[in-house]
């Protein structure tokens, strides 16, 4: 008989083995073009002059309503909700009651009693869950993410989202709002005139310079796009397209997609079962060189990815006892990885110099093939952190990656970066027979980009990480 849920399969199934062989295929940001102009041009210009991200599809909107909303959220995060009011935004971290990350978002506080969760499948599930469970007087609208592959049918959400980011952003906006740019704080939100409509506004820094993000009924985006692209126009701006889209991460410093750490725990007991089989978690893949058979050995805490400062113990929530035991100055820590020229260029090489079996294709600009990664990171012949997203930046001119690596690990040094899976690779979709290679890199900020660690207003992002 079929599983029936995560639990049922994970009876049966390590769920190491489950997920580094998963067949699920590539994580497709949806509907949107690949590429506009090109990926380099694209990169270049939320560093040089202005650009538009279409986030209208990638990610969950969970719209919670009710009076227990901000109870749900309070009890479920590691982020403080002192002074969280309507016209606010904070990004949200849950973890689980052994104090690792299930995933992370980004939360609206629409208006009183009404909230909306923006981003990946994890959080949404664990925010699903406990509203079902937990007693709270809330209501669940869920907009799922558009398909990865809509072979031809008709796409709607409830909202478009766009974001206006780069250096000549404030410029942009200023154009189509007729007047100067709109006072609102860092993660709060207002509205700005767009095409003869008021349209609400999140101050945000996705690109290191000021900029908002945007949305409105769905219905209205192509309208909306239109007239930011044309006011933009004498500012340089450029859609960006899915390709180059989630590169933009490599140089501010987000890693996106840690494994949720859901899979091992009686207390998760509930949860798994709860979770269909055709979940996220129990589809999704995991990639890389690091290969334990414990899948704890995978799960990461707030502080190893940069979440620290949102750390508060003013409040009770999941997961709370332990954080308070650990030591923080004693977790790895969030860093950039800058990889060796000369390495990369030998993974390319390896393609046409005849090799009977090549390095791992390292696709560019995005060079992750599973949900989730893990590449081995040692020093002196120890395992001493792992890669987690991995890529290339044209205005950097490098192969970056980000992830975690030990306390005693320092801005500088270098290390090895084990790049492919062993034994040839795992029976993933996304993976050709393959060998390993050996890179150099060096451990280096985040974020790696100077322009963002100078000028993000976010200090979680914007301050540099040193041992």
């Amino acid at each position: 008989m079929a599983a029936k849920n995560l639990e049922d399969i994970l009876k049966t199934t390590n769920p190491v083995d489950l997920l580094r062989n998963s067949q699920i295929g590539a994580y497709v940001y949806p509907v949107v073009a690949p590429e506009f102009t090109n990926w380099r041009d694209e990169q270049a210009a939320w560093r040089n002059s202005a650009v538009l991200f279409d986030q209208s599809h990638h990610m969950v909107d969970l719209f919670i309503k009710g009076p227990d909303a901000v109870k749900l959220i309070s009890d479920t995060a590691i982020n403080s909700m002192k002074g969280f009011a309507p016209n606010k935004a904070k990004q949200y971290v849950p973890t689980t009651p052994a104090g690792n990350v299930i995933g992370d978002g980004i939360l609206f506080y629409l208006e009183e009693e009404h909230l909306v969760y923006v981003g990946r499948a994890p959080a949404a599930n664990w925010l699903m869950f406990h509203a079902e469970t937990g007693g709270y007087n809330v209501d669940i609208v869920k907009d799922d993410r558009s398909p990865a592959r809509p072979m031809g049918k008709a796409i709607t959400r409830q909202f478009y989202r766009y974001q206006i980011q780069g250096p000549n952003a404030e410029q942009v906006i200023e154009k189509l709002n007729g007047g100067p740019f709109p006072p609102i704080k860092f993660f709060n939100m207002g509205e700005i005139a767009i095409a003869g409509r008021q349209v609400r506004a999140l101050r945000h820094g996705m690109a290191g310079a000021p900029g908002l993000e945007i949305w409105g009924p769905y219905a209205e985006g192509e309208e909306v796009k239109e007239a930011i692209l044309e006011a933009g126009a004498e500012f340089g701006i450029v859609p960006v397209g899915s390709r180059a889209y989630a590169s933009n991460t490599l140089e501010s410093g987000w890693i996106p997609s840690p494994l949720p750490a859901i899979y091992t725990g009686d207390e998760l007991k509930s949860y798994r079962e709860w979770l269909p089989a055709n979940s996220y978690e129990a589809t999704g893949g995991l990639a890389g060189s690091f290969v334990s058979n414990n899948i704890e050995d995978y799960y990461t805490n707030p502080y190893e990815l940069g979440y620290g400062p949102f750390v508060k113990f003013d409040h009770d929530f999941i997961g709370r006892d332990a954080l308070e035991k650990m030591d923080k100055d004693a977790q790895r820590h969030k860093v950039t990885f800058a990889w060796n020229g000369e390495d990369v260029a030998d993974i390319y090489t390896s393609l046409f110099d005849g090799s009977e079996l090549p390095y791992k294709f390292f696709d560019i600009p995005i060079a992750n093939y599973a949900s989730a990664s893990f590449d081995k990171i040692s020093k002196g012949g120890k395992t001493v952190g792992a890669s987690m997203f991995a890529g290339y930046s044209y205005n950097e001119r490098k192969g970056l990656s980000l992830g975690i690596v030990d306390p005693d690990v320092q801005i500088g040094d270098e290390v090895i970066l084990t790049w492919g899976e062993p034994d040839g690779g795992t029976k993933k979709t996304t993976v050709e027979r393959h060998r390993q290679k050996e890179v150099r890199a060096i451990v280096s900020p985040v974020p790696y980009a100077e322009v963002v660690r100078e000028s993000y207003e976010g200090e979680w992002r914007r301050k540099p990480v040193t041992a």
